[in-house]
C-alpha cells in the first residue's frame, strides 16, 4: 500500500513538472482585440514581426482571423493554423469569399465599388474564356468563338455583353488531343492556376496574384515585372501546345518590358502598365467578355487627346469621390478639391493625371512616383489625320527604335 501511495505521489509530481515543463516552453501570448471583430486573437504572439498588410487593412481594425481564419485563441502553431484559409493566400478564388466578402469589404454594392469579388471572378484574367474558345474553334470543337467554357464555372445574371454564364472547362472530356495537351501546358496563367517554377514567374494566386509583390504585403502601386510574371516570360507554340521560355536577358527597360517584337512608344515602356491599364481592363467590371480585346479600351487620345479635341476631365467637387478614395490608397499624388483630372470615354478617373494652370498636363507614375508633364495633341504640329486616332497610328511616327 506504501510503495502504491509513494508511485502515485511520484506520478503527480512528475504531471505537475510535465504540466509546468509544457507552460514554460509556450510563448507568452500577445493578445489583439480587433475593432472590427471585439473578439481577442493571439497570432502576434508569433507573428509580431510581419510588415503591415496595406494602409486600407489595419491589423488594429482587421486583425488576422477575419482574413485568414485559423484558430484565434491557440498558441500551439499547428492548431493555430489548422483552420486557416487559403494556406498564406486567403485571396486565393477558392477562398475568397469567406475571405475577402462581406458587404463592409469586397463583394457588396456595384454602386458603392463594393463588387471586387465579382469583378476578379468574371474577368478574362481569372476565366480565361478568350484563350479557350480561340483553341476550341481552331480545333473544331465549337463553331465559332463565343465562349462557352472558363476555368471555373461562373454566372452573371446582370451581363451588359449578353454571356451570361461559363462553364467550367475540362480538358480531359475534349477528343482532341490538341485541346487536351492545351489543357495540360498551356493553363498557367490566369489567376486561378499555380505559377510555373521559378523566380521569373513568382507570384501567388487570386487577387494577391497583382496585389502582393512582397511577404505579407498588398498594393497597388503594381510595377510591370508583376505583370511580366504572366505577360511577358515566354511564348506558347499553338503548332506543339508547348511553352518556349524567353531565352534573352534584358538589360535596357524596354527590352524587359516587352518581348523584342513589335513597335512602341517612349511613355509605353516609360510608364507601367497601371498608368495606361485602367483597374476595369485589368482587375475585371463585373461583367463576362469574350477575351481580352473587348475589355481593354484605353488608347493614347484617352490622355492625348485627338487633333480637335482634348482628353475628357472631370472637376472634384465631392470628396467622397472615388478617386480620392484610390489617391489614399496609392498616396502618390496630393489630390484637392477643385483638381481637374482626366478621366477615360467610360467615366474612370485617371487620378493620377490633373490639368495644371498653364493647360498642359502632369501625371505621376503610379509604381514608381515619377513626375512628367505632357501636352494634348490639339494645336501642335501633329500631322495625324482627323479620322485616324487608333493608337496604332501614333505608333507609326512615334515609335522609339530599339
Amino acid at each position: 500500500m506504501r510503495r502504491l501511495l509513494t508511485l502515485s505521489s511520484f506520478l503527480l509530481l512528475l504531471s505537475i513538472i510535465l504540466v509546468w515543463w509544457n507552460n514554460s516552453r509556450q510563448p507568452k501570448p500577445i493578445e489583439l482585440i480587433p475593432t472590427l471583430t471585439g473578439q481577442p486573437e493571439y497570432c502576434l504572439t508569433c507573428h509580431a514581426d510581419l510588415p503591415k498588410i496595406s494602409a486600407s487593412h489595419p491589423v488594429e481594425t482587421f486583425g488576422c482571423v477575419t482574413c485568414h481564419g485559423g484558430e484565434r485563441l491557440a498558441l500551439n502553431a499547428d492548431l493555430a493554423h489548422s483552420s486557416m484559409r487559403g494556406g498564406a493566400n486567403p485571396s486565393d478564388l477558392s477562398v475568397v469569399e469567406a475571405s475577402c466578402g462581406g458587404t463592409n469589404c469586397h463583394s457588396g454594392s456595384e454602386a458603392d465599388d463594393r463588387h471586387h469579388i465579382q469583378r476578379v471572378t468574371t474577368s478574362i484574367q481569372s476565366t480565361y474564356a478568350g484563350a479557350i474558345a480561340s483553341i476550341r474553334f481552331t480545333f473544331g470543337a465549337q463553331v465559332d468563338l463565343t465562349p462557352r467554357y472558363g476555368i471555373n464555372a461562373v454566372t452573371d445574371d446582370e451581363t451588359q455583353t449578353g454571356i451570361t454564364s461559363l462553364l467550367a472547362f475540362d480538358p480531359l472530356s475534349e477528343a482532341n488531343p490538341s485541346i487536351q495537351k492545351f489543357g495540360e501546358e498551356c493553363l498557367t496563367c490566369h489567376i486561378n492556376a499555380m505559377p510555373r517554377e521559378g523566380e521569373d514567374y513568382s507570384r501567388q494566386t487570386g487577387c494577391s496574384a497583382c496585389h502582393s509583390v512582397g511577404e505579407h504585403t498588398l498594393t497597388t502601386a503594381i510595377p510591370y515585372t508583376q505583370c511580366n510574371t504572366c505577360h511577358n516570360r515566354g511564348n506558347y507554340d499553338l503548332r506543339t501546345m508547348t511553352f518556349t521560355k524567353r531565352d534573352d536577358h534584358p538589360i535596357l527597360r524596354i527590352d524587359d518590358y516587352y518581348q523584342p517584337i513589335g513597335v512602341f512608344t517612349k511613355c509605353e515602356y516609360t510608364l507601367d502598365c497601371i498608368d495606361c491599364h485602367t483597374r476595369s481592363e485589368s482587375m475585371g467590371d463585373g461583367d463576362i467578355h469574350k477575351d481580352q480585346a473587348s475589355i481593354e479600351y484605353v488608347q493614347c487620345k484617352t490622355c492625348h487627346g485627338t487633333l480637335d479635341e482634348l482628353p475628357l476631365t472631370k472637376t472634384l467637387t465631392d470628396p467622397n469621390d472615388i478617386a480620392f478614395t484610390l489617391a489614399f490608397l496609392n498616396p502618390v499624388i496630393d489630390l484637392k478639391l477643385g483638381d481637374t483630372i482626366l478621366v477615360t470615354e467610360k467615366g474612370e478617373p485617371l487620378w493620377n493625371i490633373r490639368i495644371l494652370p498653364n493647360g498642359t498636363y502632369e501625371m505621376y507614375g503610379k509604381a514608381t512616383r515619377q513626375y512628367f508633364t505632357f501636352r494634348p495633341v490639339m494645336g501642335t504640329a501633329c500631322e495625324q489625320n482627323p479620322d485616324e486616332q487608333e493608337s496604332h497610328y501614333c505608333h507609326e511616327c512615334h515609335a522609339v527604335e530599339h
